[in-house]
């Protein structure tokens, strides 16, 4: 394990051993970050569609100007 895997683990151990309102109190502050939440909607969204098929630009931007 690198060292900024076990930063991550020792913090995500440290995160889940809280109580459950100071859990949502860190995650309430984060979302109040505008950039952190924008981040979050992004990989909330890339983790929904990962299986989905990819598809080229080009094929994309030409459906577009059909609509």
């Amino acid at each position: 394990m690198s060292p900024s895997e076990a930063k991550k683990e020792i913090f995500w151990i440290a995160f889940k051993s809280l109580p459950k309102k100071e859990r949502q109190s860190i995650v309430e502050r984060l979302l109040k970050d505008s950039e952190f939440s924008e981040d979050l909607i992004d990989i909330a969204i890339l983790k929904q569609r990962e299986n989905e098929p990819s598809k080229p630009l080009e094929d994309y931007l030409a459906e577009k100007e059909k609509r």
